[in-house]
């Protein structure tokens, strides 16, 4: 297990995430955040199932000491779990076309949770269908930078390392 925690690979794949992550705490839109890329990419890279979950979900606790913690955090926390299972099925057939549907995936389910919770949670909005209605419609102005975020981190993350392992051939997985 050590050796594992300690190969270039893990060390590369887990120094990805956290520098996701100090994207979350420099200023940006609503919503455009690396959240998603990093779920996606710590599922999809890391050996271990269970590092896949631990690594980045410690990472995101991290960046949130710093942001701040709110009632939404279960929800965005199960989110991120979905996402990071999602990323499991990445694992032996990447392709631009599976990376862009898991990416597409995560943000629609990220939206659906997060908001679900936000009506069934939160005080803004009627515990009624009408309120749920409002709660998704007034949400989706955000919907665009979730998406547009999600792509971009996920592009970069995932090409970044798609690279770096043409060039350093140590990152590839393990056999």
């Amino acid at each position: 297990m050590i050796k594992k925690i300690l190969s270039p690979r893990f060390v590369t794949v887990s120094l990805m995430i956290f520098a996701a992550a100090l994207f979350r705490i420099l200023p940006h839109p609503p919503n455009f955040a690396p959240v998603a890329a990093m779920a996606l990419f710590g599922g999809a890279y890391f050996s271990s199932k269970k590092l896949a979950v631990i690594v980045p979900l410690i990472i995101l606790v991290l960046s949130d000491v710093v942001l701040g913690f709110h009632y939404l955090v279960p929800a965005v926390y199960t989110g991120f779990l979905l996402i990071t299972v999602t990323g499991f099925m990445l694992r032996n057939k990447r392709s631009f076309g599976r990376v862009l549907a898991a990416s597409v995936f995560a943000s629609v389910s990220f939206f659906v949770i997060t908001n679900y919770a936000e009506w069934a949670f939160g005080i803004m909005y009627p515990k009624t269908m009408a309120g749920l209605s409002a709660c998704f419609t007034m949400a989706i102005p955000f919907f665009q930078y979730t998406l547009l975020g999600d792509l971009v981190f996920t592009g970069a993350m995932f090409g970044a390392f798609e690279l770096a392992k043409l060039k350093f051939p140590k990152l590839a997985e393990a056999k």
